[in-house]
Order: structure tokens, then C-alpha cells, then sequence
């Protein structure tokens, strides 16, 4: 094996080797991941390289090295500026697009989520599966019209040699051979069976009953007949034509639009936030992965609030007081931009659950119910329990009840419970279409 096989059997083994998904997401270093790139970290350090041999003697190939230093593979390009091991190599991390997350993920929790379409931007056809009454020639079912004139056919067919024997009954009338007809299923009119019945008159008296001829003629099911004797003819009819067309396809576009709203009051200190952090950053990733068009938004709030960009978002910390509401108030503007006919649209809210007197109740739950959204979602962050005025998350509880299909809200106390918490989140929202 050379050089080169060797190095990328390394690297292949660091990336099976990568850290597991859940325990990154609950235990890992997400900063250095962005936006557009999970970089997960592989649990191989170093790969390994040739030295001299410690033996001091001259010969070909000796150079002005020392001993112990590494062989390069290749030529240096470079000055020789630098000291060996400054940079960690890519063997650190095994770098994901959102895509092969959101698909892991998925895996990983169990989810299989399908996400929703709701603009139509293309209409493709697809299969010819759909008819019409009418349409080009070239397109005429002629099987299905085929299959409609057989059926009429058996409908309308019986055995005309029995029906015969019946109306050589001795007295036997017209009527009694129309409603014996009748009782026994047979598709014939009042008019076919006066016209046997004139057609055989001087044979009247064959039979003194009905039930003679039952006993002594034997009846031909049609099927039988037809596979016996065969079709002379199929009657086809206007209303039996139908025209093949595609099923049309609509390509709806996949869009997403994300509002992060979190709690940055004196009471979420440190270890609030980063709580805070694990469950919205892959719940980003998730989404920009699992939709083509992926906007996202970030606010943040004390009494007051505003937006802010993502990397500043999980680190601001005030000193005021909390009013939820007013965060939602600022989503409802950002939302204005995005149609919810044209947009999925999430609003995720985190906090320790502390709120000012009945702003829950008076204010944040009428402005979600108002909000057309896909999904509302609070993340309760307690590491250490719930003070006694921590009660909004319990508060949206009683409201919308455990079953909502467009309201969650989960609890964190620690990072054994962030991947819990995402799951809560993205199995909640119900299943059908717009």
C-alpha cells in the first residue's frame, strides 16, 4: 500500500471514528461549526509520518536533516516559515453540509420528517394514469373501451335457446314467461319474450311446467357459452371512450422561514444560554438542510425587544426585567414579509420560563394563536429547577394542551436532555398539508 492509500485509509477511519451525532449535539464544540458547515470531531488524532533512523552513519540520500525530523511526501512550496504541528489538520473534524445532518438527524431521532411545499413553481406531467372524455385519437384508451363493451356484453347476454324452452310451456303466456324472467336475473324486455313466444307457438305443449324444463334442460352460464362459441361482436359506445392524459405534478418550492426568539434578562446567566445554544443551533441546521430556501431570524429581548445577528444572538445578557410578549410582537413585523402561503414559518422562543404578571396569559398566548405559523415552539431552560414566578412554559401547557399539533413547548435542565428536546420540537408539527 503507498503513501497516498495509506493517508486516505486514515482519514477514512477518522470519519467512521467521528464523534456520535447526539452525543455532539448534547456534549460537543459547536462553535466551530458555521452556518453552512457541521464540523463534527473525529476521535483520531494524528496521523503518522516517517522519521530518520537514529543511526549516525552516511550513504546515500543523507541530507542536512536531523535526526528525527519528518520525511514530506511531497516537495515544500512553502518558505519553511512555521513550526510543525501549529495547525490541527483536516483529520480533526469531519466537515457535513446541513443536508447530510438534517438526514442524520432524521436517523439518528427517529423523525423522518417530510418537509412541506407550499409555493407552486413548476407543473410537471407525470404518468398517464388520468382520463377524460375526450382528447387526440392517439390518446384513446382503446383496452378500457374494450373492457366497457365486455361488460355490457355479459350484462346483456343470455341464453336465448332456454328462454325458448320456457315459452314452449304448455299455456303458458307472455307475462307469466316475462316475470319467471324477472325472478331469475335474466336481461331480457317484455318485448323478446313476446317475440319467442310468437316464434314457437305451434310447439306449445312441450312441457306442462316450468319446473319440467329446469329438470330437463340444461342451462348454459354465459361465460361458458362465450368461451365456447366466442364473441361475433363487442357493442361499443360513445359514452365508453376515454382519452389517456398525464397526471399533472405540482413542483411546489420548499421555503422556510425561522424566528429565534430568546430570553437575554439578568436571570439567563451562562449556563441558561448555552442550554439555549445546543437546541436552536441544530434545530438551524436541521432546516436549512431539510428546505431549498432556508431565512432565518434572530430576537432578542428583556423587557424590550430586538434583532440581532446569529453570532451575536446566544451571547447578549441585560440587566432589565422580561416581557415575552414584546418579542413576539417584533416577530409578527418580520413575518409580514414572508407570506404564509408561500412560506413555512417557524417561531422558536427560549427562556428560563420567568415572565412579568400576566403577560402570558393577557398578551403572548392571543398574538401565537393570531400568528400563522407552522410551528410555535418554547424551550424551557432550568438547570437547577424552576423558581417559584417561573411559570410561562406551564402556563402555555394548560392553554394548548399536550396534543397541539402547532405548539410545543419541551424543558432542558442539562445537556442529557437537548436531543429530547429537538425531537419534542420537530415531531410536533401535525402532518398535513396546506
Amino acid at each position: 500500500m503507498g503513501l497516498v492509500e495509506d493517508l486516505e485509509r486514515f482519514r477514512t477511519v477518522g470519519e467512521e471514528r467521528r464523534e456520535d451525532l447526539a452525543d455532539f449535539v448534547a456534549y460537543g464544540d459547536l462553535s466551530a461549526s458555521d452556518a453552512d458547515s457541521v464540523r463534527v470531531p473525529i476521535k483520531v488524532v494524528d496521523l503518522p509520518e516517517f522519521a530518520y533512523d537514529e543511526r549516525d552513519r552516511g550513504g546515500v540520500g543523507q541530507g542536512d536533516a536531523e535526526v528525527g525530523d519528518p520525511v514530506d511526501a511531497e516537495p515544500d512550496d512553502g518558505d519553511g516559515d512555521g513550526e510543525p504541528g501549529e495547525d490541527g489538520g483536516e483529520h480533526e473534524y469531519y466537515e457535513m453540509e446541513p443536508e447530510e445532518f438534517a438526514a442524520e438527524l432524521d436517523e439518528e431521532l427517529g423523525l423522518d420528517l417530510e418537509p412541506k411545499g407550499k409555493q407552486v413553481v413548476e407543473e410537471v406531467e407525470g404518468d398517464y394514469t388520468d382520463v377524460a372524455r375526450a382528447g387526440p385519437d392517439s390518446t384513446l384508451d382503446l383496452e378500457r373501451m374494450f373492457t366497457e363493451g365486455l361488460k355490457r356484453k355479459l350484462a346483456t347476454e343470455f341464453d336465448e335457446e332456454y328462454l325458448r324452452e320456457v315459452c314452449r310451456v304448455a299455456d303458458v303466456t307472455v307475462e307469466e314467461v316475462f316475470e319467471w324472467a324477472r325472478g331469475e336475473h335474466v336481461p331480457v324486455s317484455y318485448g323478446t319474450v313476446a317475440q319467442f313466444h310468437a316464434e314457437v307457438a305451434e310447439e306449445r305443449g312441450r312441457w306442462d311446467s316450468i319446473e319440467a324444463v329446469a329438470a330437463n334442460v340444461e342451462r348454459t352460464p354465459v361465460r361458458q357459452r362465450i368461451r365456447e362459441e366466442g364473441l361475433d361482436h363487442v357493442p361499443f359506445r360513445r359514452e365508453d371512450e376515454r382519452y389517456r392524459y398525464p397526471e399533472v405534478i405540482e413542483e411546489r418550492e420548499r421555503n422556510v422561514v425561522v424566528v429565534n426568539i430568546r430570553d437575554v434578562s439578568g436571570s439567563m446567566r451562562q449556563n441558561k444560554r448555552e442550554l439555549v445554544e445546543r437546541v436552536f443551533t441544530p434545530l438551524d441546521w436541521y432546516l436549512q438542510g431539510t428546505y431549498d430556501t432556508a431565512q432565518f431570524h434572530y430576537v432578542a429581548h428583556d423587557a424590550e425587544a430586538w434583532e440581532v445577528e446569529r453570532e451575536d444572538f446566544f451571547g447578549i445578557r441585560s440587566g432589565g426585567g422580561t416581557k415575552i410578549s414584546a418579542a413576539y410582537e417584533l416577530a409578527e413585523e418580520i413575518l409580514e414579509r414572508y407570506p404564509f402561503g408561500e412560506w413555512n414559518r417557524y417561531v422558536f422562543a427560549a427562556g428560563d420560563s420567568e415572565n412579568s404578571s400576566n403577560d402570558t396569559e393577557d398578551r403572548v398566548i392571543p398574538k401565537m394563536e393570531a400568528l400563522d405559523a407552522n410551528l410555535h415552539a418554547y424551550v424551557e431552560t432550568q438547570p437547577s429547577g424552576n423558581a417559584i414566578n417561573a411559570t410561562h412554559a406551564e402556563e402555555l401547557e394548560r392553554h394548548f394542551g399536550e396534543d397541539a399539533e402547532d405548539v410545543a413547548v419541551t424543558s432542558v435542565g442539562g445537556p442529557e436532555d437537548v436531543t429530547d428536546a429537538i425531537y419534542d420540537v420537530l415531531s410536533t408539527e401535525g402532518s398535513t398539508d396546506e
